[in-house]
């Protein structure tokens, strides 16, 4: 059975910052392209950071510079350390793993980004 659990969301001013985890089972972790997305309110869920199997990363450009996503195949984890945080990254974020047609989620860490 394929689990994908977050955590590390919480509340934090603009301009703090946050660290996600989310921790893999049931997959062979390393072979898997590991995700960030993103579902603000009212907005569809759109993709916010990926790293792949070799660990090449990528970015939404609207987080580029201020987000850094990394993986631990050892841990099985991946994070996503959120830095400079702004009213508009309030969303939860979801955690996937994409490896040709197989596609798992997490359920989800809510991030509140507020004064």
């Amino acid at each position: 059975q394929v689990q994908l659990v977050e955590s590390g969301g919480g509340l934090v001013q603009p301009g703090g910052s946050l660290r996600l985890s989310c921790v893999a089972s049931g997959i062979i972790f390393p072979y898997y392209t590991m995700n960030w997305y993103r579902q603000a309110p009212g907005k569809q869920r759109e993709w916010a950071a990926a790293v792949t199997s070799g660990g090449s990363t990528n970015y939404v450009d609207s987080v580029k510079g201020r987000f850094t996503i990394s993986r631990d195949n050892a841990k099985r984890t991946i994070y996503l350390q959120m830095n400079s945080l702004k009213p508009e990254d309030t969303a939860v974020y979801y955690c996937n793993a994409e490896r040709s047609r197989q596609n798992y989620w997490g359920q989800g860490t809510q991030v509140t980004v507020s004064s």
